[in-house]
């Protein structure tokens, strides 16, 4: 039965693949002096650049057509399409949009092309801080961003003069407003088993002082920082600021609970503040936002999520897809963004932009917490690493393990993941 399962996924794909590949060569007969650019993206950025698109097509004037595949909604779904495109040796796309977490397994396997040529020294300093991190691999760029995310600490400035400033006022707030029959929830959060809760992780164990791999790959996930932070993050439960249904939430359930006013405090990503000042939220008006790294004891560190542009090696027109991704990104493309669908800009010029500054308060906090931003380890073996330390928070969060169980666990599984693939220990 899983053989059968197999062969028609594999058909899929296949069909999928022949599929695009046929229109592609159909449009590139239509005007052989046009040069055809095919991009892949997961739907939400698909759907949001569809303007930019549009105008690209409409007023350049250097035969170069933007066609954009619309991916399938969920991301890692968009790499396995790109990644059995990629094996099958064929140049369906030239530019992916490619996860911060993807870069070091698709520059490692040769899929991609530099881009440290194409970029003038000035055009790479005119980036924010943060939005530089993460496009590197080697010590060559291998990525353009797109958008920048972060974590930050949403609270609600009707229920409270100002948000926390420590782990313990955190807890004693939510806890009393909760217990006043105030909200329904003190503090929700991405508790789920999946890459949420690994990024949930990395900011408390910054703020502890702490790091997942040093720079040789070494994990310290059994430190004592790390099994602190653990801890930190149990008691959040365990004291009733958290429900114990914090461990099923992911981003879309921790805004829906916080958007119908159910809680006091939630840790999400910035696309949450135009959510939650839609028309139909119960709590627009009321909400403040800060760097989550402001109420833990240690290192500043805010989770940093980015989307990027890469160019695929197997293009023939690097060239002309260099200058598709400069104008997805410029700077009038980063204002439209921003105002039309909350992305973070990545230029350090659009924080001091008036006409952004007036159509936002949120831009100042995203300014200062993008110059704190931490990365999550840069290996092949993300995606194998994040897995393991899911399960063992997982496993620790619903009482399964202790604290110090789970998390000795989760540093010897790593060690032995980076080990047998002939990384250092």
């Amino acid at each position: 039965m899983n053989n059968i399962k197999g062969l028609k996924t594999l058909g899929l794909l296949l069909v999928t693949y022949l599929f695009f590949n046929h229109i592609a060569k159909a449009e590139r007969s239509l005007n052989a002096n046009t040069t055809n650019i095919n991009i892949l993206m997961p739907a939400p950025f698909a759907d949001s650049t569809s303007g930019l698109v549009k105008e690209f097509n409409t007023t350049n004037k250097g035969n170069i057509r933007i066609n954009v595949t619309r991916g399938p909604l969920e991301t890692e779904a968009v790499s396995d399409l790109a990644i059995s495109t990629l094996l099958l040796g064929e140049n369906q796309y030239d530019i992916l949009l490619v996860d911060i977490t993807w870069l070091a397994k698709y520059a490692a396997a040769d899929w991609l092309e530099p881009l440290d040529k194409y970029i003038p020294v000035g055009d790479w300093k005119r980036l924010a801080h943060g939005a530089r991190l993460g496009n590197d691999y080697n010590n060559k760029i291998y990525r353009w961003p797109l958008v920048s995310d972060m974590g930050l600490l949403y609270w609600r400035k009707d229920l409270m003069d100002s948000p926390p400033k420590t782990p313990e006022e955190l807890l004693t707030i939510a806890s009393k407003l909760k217990k006043d029959g105030k909200v329904k929830y003190g503090y929700v959060w991405q508790g789920r088993q999946y890459e949420g809760l690994s990024c949930v992780f990395v900011e408390v164990l910054a703020g502890f002082g702490g790091s997942w791999l040093d720079k040789s790959l070494n994990p310290n996930l059994d430190s004592d920082q790390s099994i602190e932070a653990a801890n930190w993050m149990l008691s959040l439960i365990e004291s009733g600021a958290s429900p114990k249904s914090v461990t099923n939430f992911a981003e879309t359930e921790v805004l829906q609970v916080f958007e119908a006013g159910d809680a006091a405090f939630m840790r999400n990503w910035p696309y949450a503040w135009s959510e939650l000042h839609k028309s139909d939220s119960q709590i627009k008006g009321k909400v403040g936002v800060t760097s989550m790294v402001s109420i833990l004891p240690g290192n500043q560190a805010s989770t940093l999520g980015s989307w990027g542009f890469s160019i695929l090696k197997l293009s023939r027109n690097t060239k002309e897809a260099y200058q598709v991704i400069r104008f997805l990104t410029s700077e009038k493309a980063q204002r439209e963004l921003f105002l039309k669908n909350g992305y973070t800009p990545t230029s350090r010029n659009l924080f001091k932009d008036q006409l952004l500054q007036q159509h936002s308060e949120i831009l100042p906090y995203l300014e200062k917490a993008l110059s704190i931003t931490k990365g999550r380890p840069q290996t092949p073996l993300y995606a194998q690493i994040s897995n393991v330390l899911q399960t063992e928070l997982s496993s620790l969060l619903t009482k399964q393990k202790s604290t110090i169980e789970a998390m000795k666990s989760a540093n010897k599984k790593t060690i032995d993941i980076l080990s047998s693939a002939g990384k250092k220990k």
